[in-house]
């Protein structure tokens, strides 16, 4: 569940009103066996000027207790209502604090105090996040997407995810999770042998070894990946904005997709309902109450940055060859909602870099059906003027352009390669737009794949890529052909610099943008 805590305050008055609260009362050394346990860590999220979603999860049904201040002692620290961690919601539970000082390191230690026995409680844990600024001083980010696919998990003797002990070492302010941050869909076995001989050796969960059907099955996917060490660190300091792909229900879900034998549940309208709850319970953000379990949103990160961040599953039309060459149902990508929301986001931003979060690149072929390169898994139909899903990208260019609206740039991840396209209409078919740039940065921990094919239909000259090649496709973790994308935005010139990386920290390529005057 989640509660809404505000406190309007300055850092000031924050520091001030809070010894009158005084620390947590109730005490929580007693029966140590007995103790709740804080199974997953801590997260931190959708975080603004005025604050951000803190979670975390117990083993058993409890209060989770919050404390909150602005320096690492916890001196001053504010005690916060409790809040309960249920059955109902796989004992986790999210809390949004408000009206923080902006610009400011805030600390959280979280707690769980046993409902059975409220004289327990377990050890703390801590977290951290910076609230967004309020003036142009400089913002650093990471992206990427794609976490424990293809049957690559945790194996302790290649360092486990290591690509977030990478990232975490820039000390970001937030990372933005572009989908598949599970994968639901792939069983992960306890030994795979790579091509050479050796053999890849997962720790493994008995949850892990089918695919995900039941609403439980669904929650121990993401509760899997948070038993990586390296995970659970970057994520207590780390805010994260996250997005929702595929593999969350599994492999290039739409309203028409039909289940391979290995589900027994054949509903993949109900898979997906039970995946979107898991998914919601197991991540820090604000949730919508126009729309419940909404997935995209805008977060602004001060003057300099607004992040729009795009739901490309939940409105689609149906995968495969019949896709409207006219705009219709048939053709949906996201949706006549979303993107009138996208537009009018477009439209009132201020911030000098409008940041569009797509879970799938604009122009890289996607086939639904790899094998035999039928059916339009993505955006992108094949060389060309906008047809089906196309027609959505072709008006919301067409909208910018004709707006007057600068310094757009699309982040994605999905195809488990990374690479840079600049968008030139004089190389386009469709050409009412203005130039912009796209960037692809994963897998973080997953099968590294590629190259695709590009679609000449919006013009992308491919300007870098780091991929396997043909033949040398899903490449486990310990090839090292794990890559994360880098921003970091000039808090006096407002220029962007965007640096792709692999895991061992490697600046594969960088550009610098300047921007254009709001």
């Amino acid at each position: 569940m989640t509660f809404r805590i505000s406190r309007g305050l300055s850092r000031r008055r924050f520091l001030a009103g809070a010894g009158a609260m005084g620390a947590l009362a109730m005490p929580y050394l007693s029966r140590a066996a007995d103790r709740p346990v804080v199974t997953s860590g801590v997260q931190s999220g959708d975080i603004g000027a005025d604050g951000g979603v803190v979670w975390a999860r117990a083993d058993r049904p409890s209060q989770m207790l919050v404390e909150v201040a602005t320096s690492e002692s916890f001196a001053n620290a504010r005690t916060l209502p409790p809040i309960a961690a249920l059955p109902e919601s796989d004992f986790t539970a999210k809390m949004l604090l408000e009206n923080l000082p902006a610009g400011q390191d805030i600390f959280y230690r979280v707690r769980f105090r046993d409902l059975a026995h409220t004289g327990i409680e377990s050890e703390p844990v801590v977290g951290r996040f910076r609230t967004a600024p309020a003036d142009r001083r400089d913002v650093s980010f990471v992206w990427g997407g794609d976490v424990a696919g293809q049957g690559w998990g945790i194996n302790p003797d290649d360092g486990g995810m290591f690509t977030f002990a990478t990232m975490r070492k820039h000390r970001p302010d937030f990372l933005l999770h572009s989908g598949d941050t599970v994968y639901a869909d792939g069983p992960i076995k306890s030994e795979v042998t790579l091509p050479d001989g050796k053999v890849w050796k997962n720790f493994t969960t008995p949850e892990k070894s089918k695919v995900a059907e039941t609403l439980d099955e669904f929650r121990a996917a993401h509760k899997y990946n948070f038993m990586d060490e390296h995970l659970r660190a970057f994520n207590a300091e780390v805010p994260v904005l996250v997005q929702w792909d595929d593999h969350e229900v599994t492999n290039n879900w739409s309203p028409s997709k039909e289940l391979p034998a290995a589900y027994k549940e054949r509903n993949i309208t109900l898979l997906a309902a039970r995946s979107a709850r898991a998914f919601h319970e197991m991540y820090p953000m604000r949730e919508s109450i126009t729309e419940p379990g909404r997935v995209y949103r805008t977060l602004s990160y001060g003057p300099h940055l607004d992040v729009f961040m795009l739901d490309e599953r939940s409105y689609r039309g149906a995968n495969g060859e019949n896709q409207e060459t006219a705009y219709g149902p048939e053709s949906f990508f996201l949706g006549p909602a979303q993107l009138a929301w996208l537009k009018r986001g477009l439209l009132n931003s201020r911030a000098t870099w409008k940041v569009i979060a797509s879970d799938m690149p604009l122009s890289i072929v996607v086939y639904d059906d790899a094998r035999n390169k039928k059916g339009s898994e993505a955006v992108a139909r094949g060389d060309g003027p906008p047809r089906g899903r196309e027609l959505e990208i072709a008006d919301l260019l067409r909208f910018i352009k004709t707006s007057g609206m600068v310094n757009t740039v699309w982040l994605t991840a999905d195809v488990h390669y990374a690479a840079a396209h600049y968008y030139n209409p004089d190389k386009a078919q469709f050409q009412e737009f203005d130039p912009f740039w796209e960037f692809v940065a994963g897998p973080l921990h997953a099968g590294t794949f590629g190259p695709n094919e590009l679609d000449n239909t919006f013009g992308p000259e491919l300007k870098f890529i780091k991929a396997p090649g043909p033949g040398n496709q899903n490449l486990p973790p310990s090839a090292g052909m794990q890559f994360f994308g880098h921003v970091r935005i000039d808090g006096a010139s407002g220029q962007m610099t965007v640096a792709l990386r692999d895991r061992a920290d490697v600046a594969l390529w960088s550009t610098t943008l300047d921007p254009k005057p709001v």
